[in-house]
């Protein structure tokens, strides 16, 4: 569960988001859905940039089944987001990532959340354990359940 106590340290990977002017809605910040994007984002980046996921070719890809947020403080345009990853379980077909959305410069979250994805055939549809290279890339930040 997350907390808006967690800091930076709570999290072994960063990735810089630049927000958009479309991410504003009209009250002046970023709209609720756009957060889920930077979740997107800095999941299937990491695991772009360890390797492990091809978006045309893989024979595995991971869809989402549950995913939710907190909120915390506002974030707008045009403030830089720096989306924190953690992997606080992985199973024979799943993993749970855990995300915080940091304004630069902030030490505490304006909003975290988590996004669990089951791992399927890209053919079939069908779950199937996960691979070697994917579970050793999600191993690296793979963090104890915050108490």
């Amino acid at each position: 569960m997350h907390r808006k106590t967690e800091t930076r340290g709570d999290y072994p990977h960063f990735l810089a988001v630049p927000t958009r002017w479309m991410d504003n809605d009209v009250y002046g910040h970023v709209n609720n859905v756009v957060y889920y994007s930077y979740f997107d984002t800095v999941v299937n980046r990491y695991l772009i940039d360890q390797g492990v996921l091809d978006i045309q070719n893989s024979p595995v890809i991971g869809l989402v089944v549950t995913t939710n947020c907190h909120y915390f403080a506002p974030i707008a345009f045009p403030q830089e987001v720096e989306a924190g990853l953690r992997v606080v379980h992985i199973g024979n077909s799943s993993v749970r990532y855990e995300i915080g959305l940091f304004v630069a410069g902030r030490d505490q979250p304006a909003a975290a959340g988590q996004f669990t994805h089951v791992y399927v055939d890209r053919a079939s549809g069908r779950p199937g354990p996960l691979p070697a290279a994917l579970r050793a890339a999600l191993e690296k930040i793979l963090i104890a359940t915050p108490s």
